[in-house]
């Protein structure tokens, strides 16, 4: 799509990292005024997402301060433009991690935004009228009504807005491998955090027999008695790994820190599929072995376009699923990602924007 002729005139509070410290402070910018396309939606809570710890110390490379991070939105829209179809004042709405995309590739055409060339995210990126976007740390956003899903009634709002990352990321994967609809599977979950403990709910919901694979012990207690996980395999003991040689018959690895995948690959069966959904900062290694005695298969994937994440959205709704949180305020926001870069998190912080008042 062309770019046009900015306006930004609307004056919104926020919250942002200035510089690699990471250090998040109040802050004050102007987003866009609401477009014909547009809705814009009073935020009421926003999920932090590891993502989010990235871009704020700018451990990627790729951070334009001052950034106002947040790519788990959940709000009531307060405003539509004229061609905007499917939405409402007053609806409960969502936005994750899309901002843009070029509408006409043969990903957009098919429901695939996530993978388009020219995709945008919904903070440090470059929207079509050229200007950075800023994330949901903030008390309004503006978006394109195509990158919005429907917040159903029977989910809770604050446990709800991690779906749209942590969701929609370990969702998209199960589906793609038929695991939704097909019960009965042996599936492993690398990682008990925030993406892995509601992808342990996932594979239950889905009637699947879920094996949680962990670098924690004290983790065993946590997935079998309040997940409902059916088995957990310390990835440090190798007598549990080689009892559990060639069982599963797909494993979603989440975990972001640099990690061995031999032990993993060595869990699948004959054409299992290892899928990877965690953003290490170091390349990891994949011996070829593994693959070759095994037939195996290793992908990766990031979330899901917004036609997938509603349908996360409504089976959500429909199995009871949300993410376990910790809520906290504004002022807190430094904290919880002290917390975070230490993963002293069950599961996944949520900033309770509606509790921001003028001080913050």
């Amino acid at each position: 799509m062309a770019a046009t002729t900015p306006n930004h005139s609307l004056t919104v509070s926020g919250w942002a990292a200035h510089d690699s410290s990471g250090k998040i402070s109040s802050y004050t910018f102007k987003r866009r005024e609401n477009g014909v396309n547009d809705v814009t939606i009073k935020i009421l809570y926003c999920g932090i997402c590891h993502t989010d710890l990235h871009y704020a110390k700018d451990e990627w490379g790729i951070t334009m301060y001052p950034v106002v991070p947040g790519h788990e939105i959940v709000g009531v829209i307060t405003k539509t433009g004229s061609d905007v179809k499917g939405f409402k004042e007053g609806d409960r709405v969502g936005v994750g991690c899309l901002a843009a995309s070029c509408l006409d590739c043969e990903h957009c055409k098919t429901d695939q935004e996530n993978y388009c060339d020219k995709l945008q995210f919904v903070y440090n990126g470059i929207f079509w009228d050229g200007s950075i976007t800023y994330g949901g740390y903030s008390q309004i956003f503006v978006a394109d009504y195509r990158y919005v899903v429907h917040i159903p009634e029977s989910l809770p709002m604050d446990a709800a807005a991690p779906l749209l990352c942590a969701g929609i990321t370990v969702f998209s994967p199960l589906k793609d491998h038929d695991l939704v609809a097909s019960p009965g599977k042996k599936i492993g979950v690398v990682g008990l955090g925030g993406l892995g403990h509601i992808a342990v709910k996932f594979g239950k919901a889905f009637g699947h027999h879920v094996t949680v694979i962990s670098t924690s012990p004290s983790k065993e207690a946590e997935a079998k008695q309040h997940l409902g996980a059916d088995e957990f395999i310390l990835s440090s003991n190798p007598t549990q790994l080689q009892g559990a040689r060639r069982s599963l018959d797909f494993i979603l690895d989440t975990v972001s820190a640099e990690h061995a995948l031999v032990p993993m690959l060595e869990l699948l069966k004959v054409n299992g599929t290892l899928f990877i959904v965690g953003a290490p900062d170091k390349p990891l290694q994949l011996p070829a072995f593994p693959l070759i005695f095994g037939k195996r298969s290793v992908k990766g994937g990031i979330i899901g376009g917004i036609k997938e994440t509603q349908e996360m959205m409504n089976v959500c709704a429909k199995y009871n699923i949300t993410s376990d949180i910790e809520l906290i305020t504004p002022d807190r926001i430094n904290e919880a990602m002290e917390r975070l870069a230490k993963n002293d998190v069950r599961y996944r912080f949520v900033i309770d924007i509606a509790a921001a008042t003028s001080n913050n």
